[in-house]
């Protein structure tokens, strides 16, 4: 990856890897990895949108690979370092899918122009498949697109971070009468994602409600619909995430 270049140079510069961290992580900037890849000619080498989208572990330059680093925003402009597991399977779901018969007694032609991830999703919720998979009839979409954290501090390893106004964007979220469930959805094969796309949402809306806050992860193959429940069994602690259930359905 032409990344890998940036990464080295970066930490070489920033002399990160004198860092100790397994007392304390590491802070960067935006204005820091700026100076160090100042002089490569590609964008992808040099633009910090881009150097910092590590979205899987095949994404991750291998210099944090090597030392089981992981990159996380803390707020606008600003990153940390820390050692951790920053990754969390998708597991493949086996068996035959479920059938699954939707509520409507009509056809959606809307949703069959395209192929997003958002109207996969959307056509999953109109159909009251999402609502049938939380066991919660009362759902109704009240949450998408992008918003702010506010602050709250976790714990990555033996490592505290501190974060605050951390740009979060998730594709739905969908509150009942005593659940909030947010959904992160792809359109693609995923085996593994950044726990940051599950965990910043889910500590920024636990902030705003007093009702539980359940995370999916959803993705359409062909034609079956898969859907991941995940939770965090300590609320502070990002690498307390655990898999609670998972299943696969066609939608009828």
């Amino acid at each position: 990856m032409a990344n890998n270049n940036s990464w080295k140079k970066i930490f070489d510069d920033n002399k990160i890897l004198e860092n100790d961290f397994s007392k304390q992580p590491f802070y960067l900037s935006a204005k820091d990895i700026k100076k160090s890849v100042q002089d490569f000619k590609n964008t992808s080498e040099k633009e910090v949108r881009i150097l910092c989208k590590m979205d899987t572990r095949e994404s991750v330059p291998e210099i944090m690979k090597k030392n089981g680093l992981i990159l996380l925003p803390v707020k606008n402009k600003f990153y940390v370092i820390v050692k951790g597991e920053g990754y969390v399977d998708i597991p493949n779901i086996e068996g035959e899918a479920e059938i699954y018969n939707t509520k409507l007694d009509f056809d959606l032609d809307t949703t069959k122009i395209g192929n997003s991830e958002m109207q996969h999703l959307d056509f999953a919720y109109a159909s009251s498949l999402i609502r049938t998979f939380m066991e919660d009839p009362s759902l109704v979409l009240t949450i998408r697109g992008r918003k702010y954290t506010p602050e709250f501090t976790y714990k990555v390893g033996n490592n505290t971070v501190e974060t605050k106004g951390v740009q979060t964007e998730i594709d739905a979220g969908y509150e009942g009468k005593n659940k909030v469930v947010l959904v992160e959805a792809k359109n693609s094969s995923t085996k593994n994602t950044i726990i940051r796309q599950l965990y910043y949402p889910y500590r920024q809306w636990s902030e705003h409600t007093k009702k539980k806050v359940f995370l999916l992860f959803f993705e359409k193959r062909v034609d079956e619909y898969l859907v991941w429940q995940y939770e965090f069994t300590d609320k502070n602690s990002y690498d307390s995430i655990k898999l609670v259930k998972s299943k696969k359905y066609k939608i009828i």
